[in-house]
Formats: C-alpha cells, sequence, structure tokens
C-alpha cells in the first residue's frame, strides 16, 4: 500500500499547520507552499479538499486564509488521508459498494479483510496530528 502524492502532501501541509496553530491567526497558500516546498497549486487543491473535509476553516479575501478546525491532538492521519483519497480500503471486498471480483463467491479470505483494513484504519486514527507536528531529538 502507498499513499498518493497529494495525501503526502497533505499530511506533510497539515503538519507545518499544526506546528503554526496558535501562533498565528490564519494561514495562508502562498506562505505554506514556501515552508514545504509544495507547489503553491498543489495547496490550493489541497486547502479546498481538507476543507470541504471539516478539517481546515478557509475564508477568503482581504485578512482571509485558512487555520485548523480543531485542535491538532484530535485530528488523525486516517482523517488527513481519507479526506484526500477517500475511505482506506485495502481490497475491493472492504469497499461496500464494489463487487468486482471474480473469486468473490468462493474467497476464503474475504470474510478476514475486514479485520486487517480495520487494522491499519486504527492504527493510522491512532496517530495524531499533533504527533506529527512534533519535532523529533
Amino acid at each position: 500500500m502507498r499513499l498518493s502524492s497529494l495525501a503526502d502532501y497533505a499530511v506533510v501541509m497539515m503538519s507545518a499547520s499544526a506546528r503554526h496553530c496558535g501562533v498565528s491567526g490564519r494561514l495562508n497558500a502562498t506562505l505554506l507552499s514556501d515552508e514545504t516546498g509544495i507547489p503553491l497549486p498543489t495547496v490550493q487543491k489541497l486547502v479546498s479538499r481538507l476543507s470541504a473535509a471539516g478539517l481546515i476553516e478557509s475564508t477568503r479575501g482581504t485578512g482571509g486564509g485558512f487555520r485548523l478546525s480543531r485542535p491538532p491532538a484530535s485530528i488523525s492521519l486516517a482523517d488527513i488521508i481519507e479526506a484526500v483519497e477517500g475511505p482506506i480500503v485495502l481490497t475491493s471486498c472492504v469497499d461496500e459498494g464494489r463487487h468486482d471480483c471474480i473469486i468473490e463467491d468462493n474467497c476464503r479470505v474475504k470474510p478476514h479483510w475486514n479485520v486487517v483494513n480495520g487494522a491499519v484504519r486504527g492504527a493510522l486514527a491512532g496517530v495524531s496530528l499533533a504527533s506529527l507536528s512534533r519535532e523529533i531529538a
């Protein structure tokens, strides 16, 4: 399993935002682009997705910008990934809406995928944005 570049950039961007949390009122896309090295159009695209998911609050115009919608300790890695990529599903078996596997009816592993998927999602949910934004000595 590999995260898309967009999901990876969202994690980097949110981590930088968390480091600014409480320091300055609002951030802007240009500042975040400069600090992280993520291209400005990508930051703007991610601001839109993260805002739609309720992870950041965005205000347009003079004095505008964005900020985290809740404390970094209450935003998980799973929240960020799902905001960009949608629900975390390792196989189509776990995705309730899909039935495109040719061995689905006879698969003996299928009943176990929900446990595996839950473990992966649980591990990602157990990592807070606060922990990702701390400096490691």
